[in-house]
């Protein structure tokens, strides 16, 4: 297998931590007074915020990597379709897997998509609403 260089450089920059929908969701979160820790290591997956008091955590998913159904920024790859494919579907997996996990240890958990956090005003009540039920 050969590894270009250009790719992986690109492939590189793509953040885990800090990003732009999970800071739209963090401040969204902390506008509404809300106060979380982040990236809960000492759970599975690692959710992006956790509110420890109120027993949730939410995960924030970029439509590409974790395959939101129906969203047109779930694109696929021309190059390699087979790794991708299997990647993709890696991913699926373990997100379910790691919600469910999470449910067994009685957490409330949402996840929201990228494409969510670009209304402001939506993201908002969607976070109201499951962070006070």
């Amino acid at each position: 297998m050969r590894v270009d260089p250009t790719r992986s450089a690109l492939m590189g920059r793509v953040r885990t931590k800090g990003s732009a929908p999970e800071m739209r969701v963090r401040s969204a979160a902390h506008a509404l007074g809300f106060r979380f820790r982040l990236h809960g290591r000492n759970l599975p997956g690692t959710p992006d915020l956790v509110f420890p008091r109120l027993g949730k955590a939410i995960f924030v998913h970029g439509c590409f990597w974790h395959r939101h159904p129906g969203c047109q920024r779930t694109t696929n790859p021309k190059t390699r379709a087979k790794y991708w494919s299997e990647k993709f579907a890696t991913n699926i997996e373990r997100d379910a897997r790691v919600i469910a996990e999470l449910g067994q240890l009685g957490w409330d958990v949402m996840v929201i998509w990228e494409c969510e956090t670009f209304d402001s005003e939506r993201l908002g009540r969607r976070l109201r609403a499951f962070l006070e039920m």
